[in-house]
């Protein structure tokens, strides 16, 4: 952290990241001069997709896997394209069988709880914190050494209200008594992985309400990862107002939405305001969530993070104590990517031409072009981390020719990397397909 003075004179506090650049406290790390905003993130997205556009063309579907974490099938049948996707009649024809689905999905009671779909997870927060936070302070409880998604930053600051975050071992009581928050966002489970104790998400939903406040989860992973692989409780059974989840990933496969179950005044509320905003579910896609849930089995999700750990076994054989173990998988912070890189580079860490996100990006491009391994770090949406995380979906690790490979594949594109990384105009064209 360093302390810089404001334009008034004022000094304050920054966060910094270990080379020295200054963290977006938005997202969560540093920008450069080639990844300057969301603008850049959003060419760098675009840039990826036409890289995995042009290795299908070459070598087809089968040529990619997906690493993301998130599988994004949809599974709707033919006889359901004129009946559950038609625009007027669809979603009266699935919202009985839906609700029902996802009610118990998220362990709520068809008695109290209702079910909104949004066309993304991040859409159904963003829309909760503008309808249910009351004008007043958004406390925001997150797993030890995680933080908040994008979207909940964004969601505030959308909202006008003010935003503070905790980390479920502090002194978060405090934290709620200082602020009195009308809505509490607890995460249970970052997109980084870092999981939050039921025991803290209890206490916290106990202790909010006694003082007449609501408890919204952030149950993007959780809401499977948390009761299959570490036999917790389902979100809405810890006593919490709402909970939302992604439909595509942690077992779900897909389509890409939002399922927010909860209490009806809020649900209610929360489905207006995203339909304000233009981010609810049409009907294609709420048909798409009612077939993906009937088609859970968590025998999947095991299987994904047997997969996982023993991918990132191997890849600690490589790179050394710097990999992380996630429940899905290896993953490694973008500090140590660049870090990595540097010294292949033979380049000093203070003389390092880009910031960590760039290198990150720069390898996921290669990881994909020349080895068809797609990752967030090319596919991510503007906000997401960029740590390099793998975490593999379906057959993804035998559509890239097995666990030996991927591991050779992420050596030689490291190498590639830092054979590049001191050229400002080929790093360029490898993240952003130039300018």
């Amino acid at each position: 952290m360093n302390i810089k003075s404001n334009v008034e004179g004022a000094q304050v506090s920054v966060k910094t990241d270990s080379f020295g650049n200054e963290i977006d406290p938005v997202v969560g790390f540093a920008r450069g001069n080639i990844i300057r905003s969301s603008t850049d993130e959003g060419a760098r997205l675009r840039h990826g997709q036409a890289v995995a556009a042009s290795r299908v063309i070459e070598h087809g579907s089968e040529s990619i896997g997906i690493f993301t974490g998130n599988q994004r099938d949809y599974l709707v049948k033919a006889t359901d394209l004129d009946t559950y996707c038609e625009e007027w009649v669809g979603p009266g024809l699935s919202s009985t069988r839906l609700n029902k689905l996802a009610i118990e999905h998220l362990g709520g009671d068809e008695e109290t709880d209702s079910v909104a779909i949004f066309n993304r997870t991040s859409a159904a927060i963003v829309s909760v914190i503008a309808s249910c936070s009351g004008g007043r302070t958004v406390v925001s409880i997150v797993p030890p050494g995680g933080r908040s998604h994008a979207s909940v930053v964004r969601g505030a600051k959308l909202a006008g209200v003010p935003l503070v975050e905790v980390q479920g071992s502090a002194d978060w009581r405090s934290v709620l008594q200082a602020n009195e928050p009308r809505l509490v966002v607890v995460t249970t489970v970052t997109s980084s992985l870092e999981l939050l104790s039921d025991n803290i998400t209890l206490s916290v939903v106990d202790y909010v309400k006694q003082f007449g406040s609501r408890v919204f989860l952030d149950e993007a992973y959780g809401a499977r990862l948390r009761p299959v692989l570490h036999s917790g409780i389902k979100s809405l059974k810890t006593g919490a107002d709402l909970a939302v989840t992604n439909c595509d990933k942690a077992g779900l496969p897909g389509p890409r939405a939002g399922i927010l179950v909860g209490a009806k005044d809020m649900i209610g509320a929360a489905a207006a305001k995203g339909a304000e905003y233009g981010m609810e579910a049409r009907a294609p896609i709420s048909a798409g969530v009612m077939r993906s849930l009937q088609s859970y089995d968590p025998q999947h999700l095991i299987d994904e993070a047997k997969a996982g750990k023993a991918l990132a076994a191997d890849l600690i054989k490589l790179l050394g104590d710097c990999v992380q173990v996630s429940d899905l998988g290896p993953m490694v912070h973008e500090d140590d990517i660049l870090r990595i890189i540097l010294k292949r580079a033979g380049i000093e860490s203070d003389k390092a031409p880009v910031v960590p996100c760039e290198a990150t990006s720069a390898l996921g491009m290669i990881l994909l072009r020349d080895y068809g391994i797609l990752t967030v770090n090319t596919h991510g949406q503007p906000g997401a981390r960029v740590s390099v995380r793998l975490k593999p979906s379906g057959d993804a690790i035998r559509r890239v020719g097995g666990q030996e490979a991927i591991i050779k594949s992420f050596d030689e594109s490291l190498t590639k990397v830092a054979a590049i990384i001191h050229d400002s105009a080929a790093m360029i064209d490898l993240i952003l397909g130039g300018k």
